[in-house]
């Protein structure tokens, strides 16, 4: 992805200074564990000091008092190091939480205004790797790895200075052999970023499968896959151990280096010190001292390998979080929005075309120059083959995904240019595959209504009649009534549940403009007689346009769209287009077989006159029925005639 490469250009520095923006809050507790943090490291490098004065002092001269005002002050230190570490701890730990937390609302909250071609893109087990274990990650770096980074770096460049107090021969010795340190650092780092990077991405394939079999799990029992999801499982699974075991090697590595490279630098400091001793040009107490102040800034040279290895980690993390953050936001409230001055209910296609960011140019748009224009308080139904464009037309009025070409009109206003607040909470969609949240019965039918106190009167009025159209009146018997937490995607619930809980949620969210995508494909059919006989109060208010699977859905309509690859090829009433559209008479006959028509290729020659089967098909027509045309009926026996 693009985003993804933009970030891998950045510099280290420049890319985890994009974390000063989120830090900032914090800066000036931060800098207070950077502070006491150092004075924690100055006084564990000022014991070998008063230990060389103590060697050198009272312990030739035998001054017992001198003695132990010179263990009070060793002792004074080494309290003064623990409560400085304390300190640390205290000051940095709360603010970094809450930067973890503002971090992780802003991701949130950019998923949210991401548009649906985003998250079309995206796997879910990326987003949630980034959400929880990256900015996890950069919290515990911004709260230890950073301040220990510096303070360690810090402390091992003012000890080597230090060194240089008691024998420039000394520091230089130390100085020189501490060198491949650096040179070690710079290699790992090439190294170890691109592996890093590996085994955060491969952890977000990892949790997307999780998610997938756990969402599948009735799938893949009832195809007995079980064994097969978990080989597939286990291959992604001992890719990332392959993964992290080659990370385990580079920090092993690196950690041989820094451990090998203090112990080389003592052992050529020990004998040149002997050496410059025996000149008597170095004291047993300035050489005790040298080995004392090598010793405390060993561990510093030590942590090198660890704290570089995290720095990695939270700059790949960093990488990750923001290719979200980085992500363009192509649907957003425009700049000089227009408001509806006298709402109607006009909903209007304008020569619409439509098409994916990743279509190739020799494909047609799946909306190919639509018009169509539903009335104030019409209902339409829009009946095709598959794969004529019908539930793509449904995501375009409420702006899920915008024209390429043409425009949609609200009330005679482009849909762009409204506020997405006042758009989507004028128009009200169901979808044909219902999803409900983890939450009750009544927080999932009041989604769409932030006006209303959920505990209020008046909530609990339009909750009930919302469940009423929809004939949701077994969620009275549940075990807590409305009150009833409904699980992950309403899985507690049945197909039809779900869809008629759907159903009252866009009806109780009262918009002007209902955008039905079959809401009643999974209902019995005494079910949806009742739910329609319900539905027809609420429309007879509210335009409608409802992509009709069924012939009784169809007879809802006042007016039905016929659409052929991207286009409305005819539109009239029910009885009109049975006289005039050939398509429609096949499409209606498909219907009244209960399945939705095949795509018809346009090459292909019309089916002839009165004939209700596609082309080239010896399926014999329906015989036809006993009941009379009529608006409400689905025309069998006009068909036959």
């Amino acid at each position: 992805m693009s985003s993804s490469s933009s970030s891998a250009q950045l510099s280290l520095p420049r890319a985890l200074a994009r974390l000063i923006p989120f830090a900032k809050p914090a800066k000036w507790w931060i800098f207070a564990g950077l502070l006491v943090a150092l004075l924690g490291s100055v006084a564990s490098l000022i014991i070998p000091i008063v230990l060389q004065w103590v060697v050198d002092g009272p312990l030739l001269t035998g001054d017992r008092t001198a003695i132990v005002w010179g263990v009070a002050a060793v002792l004074g230190l080494g309290v003064a190091e623990a409560l400085f570490i304390f300190l640390r701890r205290r000051f940095v730990l709360r603010p970094m939480t809450e930067v973890e937390f503002t971090i992780r609302q802003t991701f949130y909250e950019r998923l949210q205004r991401l548009p649906v071609a985003f998250h079309d893109r995206w796997q879910s087990g990326q987003l949630l790797s980034r959400m929880m274990q990256d900015i996890g990650l950069i919290r515990r770096w911004l709260t230890f790895g950073l301040i220990m980074l510096v303070v360690n770096v810090l402390t091992m460049l003012i000890g080597i200075g230090l060194l240089f107090r008691w024998h420039w021969a000394l520091g230089t010795v130390f100085f020189i052999c501490s060198l491949p340190i650096w040179i070690v650092g710079y290699r790992f780092e090439q190294k170890y970023g691109a592996l890093s990077r590996k085994s955060q991405d491969q952890s977000g394939d990892l949790a997307t499968a999780v998610e997938e079999s756990v969402h599948g799990i009735r799938v893949l029992k009832a195809f007995g896959r079980g064994g097969h999801s978990l080989d597939q499982f286990r291959k992604q699974a001992e890719s990332l151990r392959g993964t992290e075991m080659h990370k385990a090697r580079e920090v092993g590595l690196i950690w041989f280096w820094y451990d090998l490279v203090p112990f080389l630098a003592l052992g050529a400091c020990l004998f040149t010190g002997i050496v410059l001793a025996s000149m008597g040009q170095l004291t047993v107490g300035e050489l005790f001292g040298f080995f004392a102040l090598a010793a405390a800034v060993r561990w510093p040279m030590n942590s090198l390998g660890f704290l570089f290895s995290f720095l990695i980690d939270a700059r790949t993390a960093t990488d990750r979080v923001f290719e979200v953050f980085d992500a363009e936001i192509t649907i957003a409230d425009p700049e000089h929005p227009r408001t509806v001055e006298q709402p109607r209910g006009e909903l209007a296609f304008r020569d619409v075309h439509f098409r994916f960011a990743d279509a190739r140019d020799h494909e047609r748009d799946l909306v190919d120059g639509l018009d169509l224009v539903l009335r104030p308080g019409e209902t339409m139904a829009l009946v095709g083959a598959t794969g004529s464009g019908k539930t793509t037309l449904t995501a375009l009025p409420t702006r899920l995904y915008d024209v390429t070409a043409g425009a949609v009109e609200l009330d005679g206003v482009d849909v762009r240019d409204l506020t997405l607040e006042e758009l989507r909470g004028r128009i009200g969609v169901a979808f044909e595959d219902p999803i409900l949240f983890s939450a009750s019965v009544r927080e999932n039918v009041l989604l769409g209504r932030e006006d209303l106190d959920p505990e209020g009167p008046e909530a609990d009025r339009v909750l009930r009649e919302a469940l009423d159209v929809a004939q949701a009146g077994f969620v009275f018997d549940l075990p807590n009534g409305i009150d009833t937490e409904v699980g992950e995607e309403g899985m507690s619930l049945s197909g039809g549940q779900r869809q008629r809980l759907a159903l009252a949620r866009v009806v109780a969210a009262g918009p002007d403009v209902l955008v039905l995508d079959d809401p009643l494909s999974a209902l019995d059919v005494d079910t949806e007689a009742l739910v329609e006989a319900a539905l027809r109060r609420v429309l007879a208010t509210t335009t409608a346009l409802i992509v009709a699977h069924r012939p009784s859905t169809v007879s809802m309509a006042d007016r039905v769209a016929v659409m052929e690859r991207g286009r409305v090829t005819a539109v009239g009433t029910h009885s009109e287009l049975l006289r005039t559209s050939d398509h429609y008479r096949y499409l209606i006959s498909s219907l009244e077989a209960g399945e939705e028509a095949p795509a018809v290729d346009a090459a292909v020659a019309e089916p002839v006159a009165g004939d209700a089967s596609p082309p080239h098909d010896d399926t014999p027509m329906s015989e036809p029925d006993d009941t009379t045309g009529s608006a409400g009926s689905t025309g069998t026996e006009e068909v036959a005639r």
